[in-house]
């Protein structure tokens, strides 16, 4: 994977054109949750120390190609301004004019893009329009990689490009999951319905030697080999392809763990009465909701042997206890290894990285991805344009 980073650009007194995903959730024009835009802070750091001059390219929401007043990107200028501990100017239009105002270390944000048809386009007209008043092109928003949009793919190719701080650290991490690892690998794989995965799975059986799978989706390859489920979330209509998929996972020496034992109840409910029974002993009216003890050890027993661990989605389900346990049992263990410096662990995707804050452990994985799409096609095996147009 080859790709400049900011430590390969000559960027003082540049006007360095940065993506970034600040698309925040906002209530009554505050931002609730910084974590995005934490994620940012290193890299408008080096280049505000670098003496560049820094323009913010971002989306917000979906207003499909129109003026949305209340989708405005004015409105997390002080949310910004906070965390990158300057001031953050802004320009709805007139980006020239307001570049040319611009000093060393100064950082300015850019109205919303995607107000703008030719963004979600890929227009190379607009594009044109934002690298006029640009020298460098920085992409650090790896959750918009996978969408060939503009601001990700087609300005990248028209100016001097790399990757920021926090995309090159997805970049490298990513690599060390699965693009290069370290053997032997398991992936851990849960949610709730197979159908939604079929790519993933069909990749990683490819890459890794251990597949572990959990929530719902367990239930689809449980039922495909011939055990009743009972009243459990279950897509039957997909029991060929859960056969095809560990068909192929045999033929290529991956080893698929599925559940031993599973948490049942009646309701699902917090704190609903519930049991532990064997795969094959699910009672009559029960439904499967987490994955059991007796399973979690054996996955204990599996990431002992490991190198490497990928982690999408929960065991069970995880937003209400006690069907939880599976999920934080099984995480805590996997963090506990990390930090022993025992395995690489990285996860992302989805419910994911509230799975993990649930166990606490978030900090605790060698590297969490925040960005949902692109981490699951990355997985699947696509290329993501935004990270092809870096590699250009």
């Amino acid at each position: 994977m080859a790709f400049k980073t900011l430590d390969d650009m000559d960027l003082s007194g540049r006007v360095v054109l940065t993506r970034v995903d600040v698309n925040v959730p906002v209530e009554d024009g505050r931002v609730t949750d910084t974590t995005r835009i934490d994620r940012v802070v290193p890299t408008i750091r080096d280049l505000r120390d670098a003496g560049a001059k820094v323009v913010l390219l971002a989306h917000f929401g979906r207003p499909k190609g129109k003026v949305v007043p209340e989708m405005s990107l004015r409105q997390i200028v002080p949310a910004l301004a906070e965390a990158f501990g300057t001031e953050v100017g802004f320009a709805d239009g007139g980006y020239g004019e307001a570049v040319s105002k611009m000093s060393e270390g100064d950082v300015l944000l850019f109205e919303n893009l995607r107000f703008n048809p030719g963004e979600e386009s890929n227009d190379e007209g607009f594009a044109k329009r934002l690298a006029s008043v640009g020298d460098v092109y920085c992409n650090d928003a790896f959750s918009a990689a996978h969408r060939a949009h503009a601001s990700t793919e087609a300005l990248a190719r028209l100016l001097p490009a790399c990757a920021g701080r926090s995309m090159q650290a997805e970049l490298e991490a990513l690599e060390a999951a699965l693009g290069s690892p370290k053997p032997p690998v398991a992936a851990l794989v849960g949610g709730a319905k197979v159908s939604t995965k079929l790519e993933l799975l069909s990749n990683l059986v490819t890459r890794v030697q251990h597949l572990i799978i959990g929530g719902g989706m367990a239930n689809t390859f449980l039922a495909a080999q011939g055990l009743d489920v009972k009243r459990s979330l279950c897509e039957h209509d997909l029991a060929d392809t859960a056969r095809d998929i560990a068909a192929k996972a045999e033929a290529e020496g991956c080893t698929i763990l599925l559940p031993r034992d599973v948490v049942v109840a009646e309701a699902f409910e917090a704190n609903a009465p519930s049991r532990v029974v064997k795969v094959e002993d699910v009672p009559d009216g029960h439904m499967i909701l987490d994955t059991g003890p007796d399973s979690v050890a054996h996955i204990r027993t599996v990431l002992d042997g490991c190198a490497t661990l990928v982690w999408n989605g929960p065991l069970g389900a995880f937003e209400i206890p006690p069907f939880d346990m599976g999920t934080v049992d099984a995480a805590r263990y996997a963090a506990e290894l990390t930090q022993a410096g025992k395995l690489v662990s990285v996860a992302g995707g989805g419910d994911t990285v509230s799975a993990l804050n649930r166990a606490g452990v978030a900090d605790d994985f060698t590297y969490i991805s925040t960005a949902g799409g692109a981490f699951l096609e990355w997985l699947e095996g696509k290329t993501l344009p935004g990270v092809a147009a870096l590699e250009g």
